[in-house]
């Protein structure tokens, strides 16, 4: 059968023989090349995974470290794909608003996790046309680099390389699919797993654990708690409601709208539970946090009804989708990952042991970080980004424009099931 390149072999493997195809190399002879200018970007999902590599506490958020780490190994630029996560989300948001009032394709699905993408490519491709045609976040990012990025720096495109830090061993496959590039270059040039980061940081000598916090260099680097929350199962689709709402109203979200007291999932997500309410800037939507395998929900945004529904793991993506085929459900809006739990289990994350998970639940733990770190943002909602809203002022003009179309959108391709 075909493979995903999800990379969860690589976690169930009790040996430890699997294990992904290694960049670092070509990483740091791009560190050394004095001709280039090579940038870097970590996923969402990484600054809730990459303290373990250096024995902290599953569930620790380094996202200030994470960005002195980088900064440390000689990266010119450390910018966030959280960043591209709230551009993605005004990308998104605005396709499926235009989808509704337009009669487009509906449900529309997320586009964000390059396993859940091959797996639809390859064995329900009758739903291709769901898709949304949104890069990722980081390949947004990565062709904003080479292009809006550039024409700041004054840099010609050619000499830039940016390397994704991302949780998925997928990013690997996706960042060489031709069609997510432009003028001749991809988006992003090399993509490297949270454990191959933490191999270089050890083999740099890096005293991970003692180095104080630093922020993501400005521009491309700045993020709403929308963002960081894309790492977790159901946080995309809360993200892009977040948006949805405020934009098909007209209105700020109300408070007394929202389900403040949405349980969640594990113990760990009552402490976050707890740290919300405390801060009483909770934004959620009933039934799409948590862990179950595929969620549900309707919401009324601006006298219209809307369904959308939440599947992480193929399996779920399968039955979600049967369902739909068969005429028993009727949605508006789908996010699928293909990762159990979402980029926080992704096949490029610290291994955890089968005696620390009789002990814990990783999903749970690296969820809270995220949802933390959400909570504790002073913004929460995409288009509260103020440089990514100066991006659209400046050079794309607004979301969905002809350039944005250009730079920030793709198509996908029917692949045989069976490898040949």
């Amino acid at each position: 059968m075909a493979c995903i390149n999800c990379g969860q072999c690589i976690a169930a493997c009790p040996t430890g023989a699997l294990y992904e195809k290694d960049s670092t190399k070509a990483v740091w002879d791009l560190l050394n090349d004095e001709t280039k200018h090579v940038v870097v970007q970590p996923a969402p999902a990484v600054r809730a995974a990459l303290g373990e590599e250096f024995g902290m506490p599953i569930g620790t958020p380094v996202t200030g470290k994470l960005a002195a780490a980088l900064r440390r190994l000689g990266f010119e630029k450390v910018f966030d794909t959280d960043w591209g996560a709230d551009l993605t989300i005004m990308e998104e948001g605005t396709e499926f608003i235009n989808r509704v009032k337009n009669g487009g394709v509906l449900p529309m699905i997320t586009s964000c996790s390059p396993g859940w993408i091959k797996f639809c490519e390859t064995y329900y491709p009758d739903f291709i046309p769901n898709l949304s045609s949104c890069k990722s976040p980081h390949e947004m990012e990565g062709a904003m680099i080479k292009s809006y990025w550039a024409e700041k720096a004054g840099i010609d495109p050619k000499d830039i390389r940016v390397v994704s830090v991302m949780p998925c061993t997928a990013k690997k496959f996706e960042a060489k699919r031709p069609e997510l590039s432009h003028n001749g270059m991809q988006d992003v040039d090399e993509v490297i797993t949270t454990r191959e980061l933490a191999k270089m940081i050890k083999e740099a000598g890096i005293d991970f654990v003692n180095l104080p916090d630093e922020d993501f260099d400005p521009m491309l680097g700045e993020s709403t708690g929308a963002a960081v929350i894309f790492g977790v199962t159901g946080g995309v689709m809360e993200a892009a409601l977040r948006t949805v709402y405020e934009v098909m109203t007209n209105e700020k979200m109300d408070p007394e709208e929202v389900d403040e007291d949405q349980s969640l999932a594990g113990a760990a997500m009552q402490v976050v539970q707890r740290v919300i309410d405390k801060t009483r800037q909770f934004i959620a939507f009933h039934n799409i946090r948590g862990l179950e395998g595929v969620k549900e929900a309707s919401l009324k945004i601006g006298g219209m009804e809307v369904n959308v529904a939440v599947a992480h793991g193929t399996a779920n993506a399968a039955k979600l989708l049967d369902s739909i085929r068969s005429g028993e459900k009727t949605y508006h809006f789908i996010e699928v990952m293909a990762c159990p739990g979402g980029c926080v289990t992704g096949g490029g994350q610290p291994i955890v042991s089968a005696q620390k998970r009789m002990e814990c639940d990783p999903k749970a733990l690296r969820a809270s970080a995220l949802y933390w770190e959400d909570a504790m943002k002073p913004e929460r909602k995409s288009h509260e980004n103020a440089s990514v809203m100066k991006l659209y002022k400046d050079y794309l003009g607004e979301p969905n424009s002809h350039l944005a179309h250009e730079l920030l959108h793709t198509h996908y391709t029917e692949r045989p099931k069976y490898n040949k």
